[in-house]
C-alpha cells in the first residue's frame, strides 16, 4: 500500500518541513479529512530523518489544530466540518430526538427529577413580574458578575462545599467548562505545558487543544495523582499549571489523598506554578477533603457550577481566583463574552436561596447513594470503582476483554457506555475500562437493565476480530 509522502522544502528543520506539508497537504486536498497519516516509524523511513523529528512534525501541527492523534490508532487530520474531540452534547435536537430504547449512560448528568424544571418555572414567573430585575437584565453589566449576585454565590459556596470564597474573587461564569476554558486562556500562552491526571475530564483535553497547549499527564493511583511522578516533571520543566479534580477523579471517581494535596500545594509554591482546581462534581461533606484553595489560596483557581446540582442548561457557575489575578481573568472574560448574562444567574440566585434547592440535593445525595449500592450489587466480583455518593462508576476490564470493542457490543445491544480513550492524555495507551455514569439514567429500573446487559457482555463477551497474516 502506497503512502502520503510530503515534498520538502530544503530549507529550515525538517520537522517544521514536514509539519508545512502536511499544512500544504490539506489545504490542496492532497489530504483529506479523517484521513490517517502514515505511520511516523514509515514515514521516518520513506524521508530518512529520525522518528523523533516525524513525532516532533506531527506534534506540532496537532498543536495548530490541524490533525488529531487517537491512542493507539494513530494520527487523523481534523475534519474541517466536524471538531476534532468528541462533543458534549447531551441529548439530539428536539427534531432528532426518538424514542429508541437506548440507555445512554455516556454522559455525567444530575439524576432527573420534576423539580428540576418545576423549580425553575416557578422562579421565571417571579422574574417576570419584577421590574427592578428586568431593568438590570436590559443593562451592561460588570464582567465578573453583579456585587449582589457574587455575595450569594459566594456564601452559598460556603454552605455547600465549605469553601471561603470571597466575593471579591468571585466571578460569574457561564458553567464550568467556561470556568475552565477562562483559566487557561488567562494563565497560558499557545506553545507552554500544562498536566493534569494521565485520565482526566475530556473537557480539559478539549480546552487545552483550542488553546495550543501541551497537557502532560500524571500517574495516578488509588491516592490521586501521584505528586511525586509531578515533582519529578517539575524537575525538568515545570507545568504552567496543574488541572485537578481532588475528591473524585473523572472517570475513576479517585480522590487525591490528604498528603498528596499538601504535596501538590507545596510543589506549586517551590516551583511556581497555579493549580486549578476543579469541585464542580458535587459530593457530601464526609466525602470531600479539604480543598487546595484553602491549602494555597494564593496559588489556586477554584471551579464550581450549577450544572451537577440544579440543571445543566443553565450554564451557570463560578470562579474563584487569587487576588494577583483578578483583574487578569476579568479581562479575558470580558473579551470573550463582555459578561454573564445577569438575568439567568438572578434565577440561580433565587433557587439556591429557596427550599427547592435544599430538597433537591437531599433528594439526589440519596438517590446517588441508592444507584451506587445497586450497581456494586448487581456488578459483584468485578473490581468497580467510584465514591458512595458520586455520579460516575469506573469499571477495569478482565484480562483478554478490550475497553472499545465491549463498548461497541453493548451499543449494539443498546447501551451506551464510554470506554477509556477520551480522558487520556498524552500517547500512553488508554486501559481496558468503562465508564458508567449512574446519575444518567432515567430511574433506577432503567439502571438495573443497563447495569443487567454489561453484567452479560462481561460474563460471555463476542469473539474477538482477526485475521490471518
Amino acid at each position: 500500500m502506497t503512502i502520503w509522502i510530503p515534498r520538502l522544502t530544503a530549507e529550515g528543520p525538517r520537522y517544521r518541513a514536514i509539519g508545512e506539508a502536511i499544512v500544504r497537504a490539506i489545504h490542496d486536498g492532497e489530504l483529506a479529512p479523517g484521513q490517517r497519516l502514515p505511520p511516523q516509524r514509515r514515514l521516518a523511513d520513506a524521508l530518512g530523518v529520525t522518528v523523533g523529528t516525524v513525532t516532533r512534525a506531527y506534534a506540532e501541527a496537532e498543536r495548530q489544530g490541524w490533525v488529531t492523534a487517537r491512542v493507539g490508532s494513530g494520527t487523523y487530520v481534523c475534519d474541517a466540518e466536524a471538531p476534532a474531540t468528541p462533543p458534549f452534547l447531551a441529548a439530539p435536537p428536539e427534531d432528532e430526538t426518538v424514542d429508541d430504547g437506548i440507555i445512554d449512560l455516556s454522559m455525567s448528568l444530575p439524576p432527573p427529577h420534576p423539580l428540576r424544571a418545576g423549580a425553575l418555572g416557578r422562579i421565571l414567573g417571579e422574574l417576570a413580574g419584577d421590574e427592578a430585575v428586568l431593568r438590570r437584565a436590559v443593562e451592561y453589566q460588570s464582567e465578573r458578575g453583579v456585587p449582589a449576585h457574587r455575595r450569594q454565590l459566594a456564601a452559598w459556596l460556603q454552605r455547600l462545599l465549605g469553601i471561603d470564597a470571597d466575593p471579591r474573587r468571585l466571578l460569574v461564569t457561564q458553567g464550568g467548562q467556561h470556568g475552565i476554558d477562562l483559566a487557561l486562556r488567562a494563565l497560558t500562552r499557545p506553545g507552554e505545558r500544562i498536566a493534569a491526571d494521565a485520565l482526566t475530564y475530556p473537557g480539559l483535553i478539549a480546552a487545552a487543544q483550542q488553546a495550543h497547549l501541551k497537557v502532560l499527564g500524571v500517574p495516578l493511583d488509588e491516592d490521586g495523582m501521584d505528586t511525586r511522578a509531578l515533582a519529578r516533571l517539575c524537575a525538568q520543566q515545570p507545568p504552567r499549571l496543574v488541572y485537578v479534580t481532588p475528591d473524585q477523579n473523572n472517570p475513576t471517581g479517585r480522590p487525591l489523598s490528604e498528603a498528596r494535596r499538601e504535596h501538590l500545594a507545596e510543589l506549586a509554591r517551590r516551583h511556581d506554578f497555579w493549580i486549578v482546581e476543579d469541585g464542580v462534581q458535587y459530593l457530601p461533606d464526609a466525602e470531600r477533603g479539604t480543598p487546595l484553595l484553602a491549602l494555597a489560596p494564593e496559588r489556586t483557581l477554584f471551579i464550581f457550577s450549577t450544572a451537577k446540582v440544579l440543571a445543566g442548561g443553565l450554564r451557570i457557575g463560578t470562579l474563584c481566583v487569587p487576588e494577583a489575578l483578578r483583574e487578569r481573568v476579568g479581562a479575558t472574560l470580558r473579551a470573550q463574552s463582555w459578561m454573564v448574562p445577569p438575568l439567568m444567574v438572578e434565577a440561580v440566585c433565587r433557587w439556591v436561596a429557596s427550599e427547592d434547592a435544599e430538597r433537591l440535593l437531599a433528594w439526589q445525595t440519596e438517590e446517588l447513594g441508592a444507584r451506587q449500592a445497586l450497581a456494586r450489587e448487581r456488578l459483584a466480583g468485578f473490581p468497580v470503582e467510584g465514591r458512595p455518593h458520586g455520579s460516575n462508576l469506573w469499571l477495569p476490564l478482565p484480562n483478554g476483554l478490550r475497553g472499545a470493542a465491549l463498548q461497541e457490543t453493548l451499543t449494539q445491544r443498546g447501551l451506551k457506555l464510554t470506554s477509556a480513550e477520551p480522558f487520556c492524555v498524552g500517547s500512553e495507551p488508554a486501559p481496558q475500562a468503562l465508564r458508567l455514569c449512574l446519575s444518567a439514567a432515567a430511574g433506577r429500573d432503567q439502571l438495573e437493565r443497563a447495569l443487567g446487559l454489561v453484567r452479560e457482555a462481561l460474563e460471555s463477551p463476542p469473539p474477538l476480530p482477526w485475521e490471518t497474516l
